[in-house]
């Protein structure tokens, strides 16, 4: 498995602890966001790993800014992502087996760490239903 991650000065810690999990994990990861804590505009970071998923680089993106929102909204700009705000892992377990999200937006100022690391999990083990939730995505113009 591979994944794409950006985020934020907001979620660089985030970012860090979940690359750490991720290698731990065997997954290759490609690392678009930045390091360190000096403001930047989340945009810039976030339409890298949107474009992995559209040329299929990619199984799945990360994204983390201080919200979600920003980055959210961007992602959700692009062809063939179906990018999903999340807040516990309850959502995001829904987000997979329902939307079939394929990038998880993560709010670095509204959840703890511990959260993001378990959340993270959860996104990349369950899968998409399809069934009923399938004609669902089918009816979303960007696919």
């Amino acid at each position: 498995m591979k994944i794409s991650i950006g985020n934020d000065h907001a979620g660089t810690e985030y970012k860090l602890a979940i690359i750490g999990l991720l290698k731990s994990l065997n997954i290759e990861v490609i690392n678009y966001g930045t390091d360190g804590t000096d403001s930047v505009d989340y945009a810039d970071f976030i339409h890298p790993v949107a474009k992995d998923i559209e040329e299929e680089k990619v199984d799945f993106g990360i994204i983390i800014c201080g919200s979600g929102n920003g980055a959210a909204m961007t992602a959700n700009k692009h062809q063939k992502i179906r990018c999903a705000l999340c807040w516990n892992k309850e959502i995001v377990q829904l987000a997979r087996e329902h939307n079939d999200a394929n990038v998880l937006s993560l709010p670095a100022r509204y959840i703890s760490l511990p959260q993001a690391l378990e959340m993270v999990k959860v996104f990349l083990s369950t899968a998409f239903e399809g069934g009923r939730h399938e004609r669902r995505i089918e009816k979303i113009p960007c696919n």
